[in-house]
């Protein structure tokens, strides 16, 4: 079984913000495998289907950004999934908005979500989308800027990088990560 994973913050008022990229991600991957988040547990919402035979796991932690890694090792544990069958998708300051970056392995960087799970699943070998939501402007605080929604001309490139990060699943489930990453970084 594959587990994707996308970060984010539960509830309407966060809903499209630089900081939920990784819900928007998996909203669109949803859509594409024509599916819905039907199942609670896990400290997450979640939904399974199949892809090419193979079982496949889109995972969204309720538990709030900073303890996302609860809902994952949690969802691991259960299934016995493999560390090189899941993949994390989230926000990132370093990358401009609309641009992507796949990695096999790394630190968190400032990102307190994916340091949770790094942390809940021991170990910084876990495949990452990073989506770019650009650097924090210098009259803004880094908390309020990442729960803004994006400006008006930055949606289309928004759009792009989550319809990028959707179509990088997919050839990394058609093929695998190195060849993802080779195409889409």
């Amino acid at each position: 079984m594959k587990l994707i994973v996308g970060l984010g913050n539960p509830g309407k008022e966060y809903e499209h913000t630089r900081h939920n990229c990784g819900f928007d991600v998996l909203d669109a991957l949803a859509t594409f495998f024509n599916v819905s988040f039907d199942k609670k547990q896990f400290k997450g919402e979640f939904t399974l289907t199949k892809f090419l035979g193979e079982d496949i796991a889109l995972l969204k932690p309720l538990t709030y950004m900073n303890l996302s890694g609860e809902s994952v090792q949690a969802f691991v544990q259960f299934y016995k999934i493999k560390i090189e069958d899941v993949i994390v998708i989230y926000d990132d300051l370093a990358l401009d908005v609309g641009k992507i970056r796949l990695r096999k392995a790394g630190t968190a960087g400032s990102h307190n979500g994916m340091d949770s799970v790094i942390n809940h699943l021991s170990t910084r070998d876990i495949k990452r989308i990073r989506i770019g939501i650009g650097q924090v402007p210098v009259h803004q605080s880094g908390a309020d800027y990442v729960l803004s929604k994006f400006k008006s001309d930055e949606q289309p490139l928004v759009k792009s990088s989550i319809q990028k990060a959707v179509e990088a699943i997919i050839h990394f489930l058609k093929h695998d990560f190195d060849h993802a990453m080779n195409y889409f970084n």
